[in-house]
């Protein structure tokens, strides 16, 4: 099972299983210890370049269309694969800083995650 939840929101440790971030910068706001991330890969962020981009007004099929391609990468696949494998063993809850963490990147990454 993959969650998509806001680092922000307070954890669930009976639901989560293990919490990785997947924004490329630490979110404001929000001590370590708060935020109880397990893991932090910055391999499957978004590239900064990508980021900037997408805010400068760039739209959401391209912009997926270039973060899959980035996630193409030898690092980010090998670290796709071994985030596959922490999923199959048991709950993943993937986290973001973004107000909706349903509409943004961390949901195409966990849809790559939960493919086949």
């Amino acid at each position: 099972m993959i969650r998509l939840r806001r680092v922000y929101d307070p954890p669930e440790p009976e639901a989560d299983g293990v919490r990785v971030l997947v924004d490329r910068l630490w979110p404001r706001g929000v001590s370590k210890a708060a935020a109880a991330v397990d893991e932090w890969p910055r391999e499957v962020t978004p590239s900064a370049e990508l980021r900037r981009w997408f805010h400068a007004g760039g739209s959401a099929g391209e912009f997926r269309r270039r973060y899959e391609a980035e996630l193409g990468a030898a690092g980010a696949a090998a670290e796709l694969e071994r985030l596959r494998g922490l999923a199959a063993g048991g709950p993943l809850t993937l986290l973001t800083a973004v107000r909706d963490p349903g509409s943004g990147h961390a949901a195409i990454l966990a849809e790559l995650l939960a493919g086949p």
